[in-house]
């Protein structure tokens, strides 16, 4: 009997949202324990088995010298590595700090900021190592990492789309909120959350990081068109996926 393909997950700078997405999948969870072993999850057991692995699952952005470090063993482990979640893919939200002094936000902080050890950056996982796909998101579309998981087994690229939020709100036959007067970063974002928050007339938030090729001087134009400053615009994307390249203005 051949062996199944070992699959692990591993957590970075995160707040363990888009593991637990993997839990969420609830009865397809089942299925994918009988097409892997499960080998390192310890979100979800404390039985972990050593590498190598065929397939790596990775949430978390690279804030720390033993992360940065501790990604190279893992990647040397995995024979294919895929990054899950805005922290993974893009720095997340604690990529803030990636504009700012890091000196001056642990003075604030921390009472004893010397004994404090970290990098002045939060880095996507690819600025350290090869990765074979991303999975954008925040948290993470469970659908979607059950495509991604199929697709590595099969042997095959995963069938995620690369259209923005735009696609989504006419798949779902609702209004642009644009129209409407609403700021919206939807036309840059990438697909995947079925256009939330615009079905509730609010702004896409860029939840799911850039979509590909975002034209942002377009919609910065569309932006102060309805009364939003640059500054409020530049602030919009600095949020889930702050060290996007898709989304900064420089």
């Amino acid at each position: 009997m051949d062996r199944r393909p070992r699959l692990a997950v591993w957590k970075f700078a995160s707040c363990d949202g888009c593991q637990l997405s993997l839990l969420d999948c609830e009865d397809e969870l089942l299925a994918v324990a009988e097409a892997l072993e499960i080998a390192s999850f310890p979100e979800a057991s404390s039985a972990l088995a050593a590498g190598p692995y065929d397939l790596s699952l990775v949430e978390g952005s690279i804030t720390t010298a033993h992360d940065a470090e501790r990604i190279r063993e893992v990647r040397r482990q995995s024979k294919h590595l895929v990054t899950i979640g805005a922290c993974a893919t893009a720095g997340g939200i604690q990529a803030l700090r990636n504009f700012g002094a890091t000196d001056e936000m642990l003075a604030a902080v921390y009472p004893s900021p010397q004994y404090i050890e970290t990098l002045a950056t939060s880095t996507p996982i690819a600025a350290h190592v090869t990765v074979d796909f991303e999975l954008h998101g925040c948290p993470i579309n469970k659908t979607q990492l059950l495509e991604v998981v199929s697709a590595f087994l099969a042997g095959r690229r995963p069938a995620i789309a690369a259209h923005s939020v735009c696609i989504e709100c006419k798949r779902r036959g609702t209004a642009c909120v644009m129209v409407q007067g609403v700021p919206c970063l939807g036309p840059v974002t990438h697909a995947g959350c079925g256009a939330l928050c615009p079905a509730y007339r609010r702004g896409c938030y860029g939840c799911y990081g850039p979509m590909e090729a975002p034209n942002l001087p377009a919609l910065a134009q569309r932006w102060q068109a309805l009364g939003a400053t640059a500054q409020r615009f530049e602030q919009a994307l600095r949020s889930f996926n702050a060290a996007a390249r898709g989304f900064r203005m420089d």
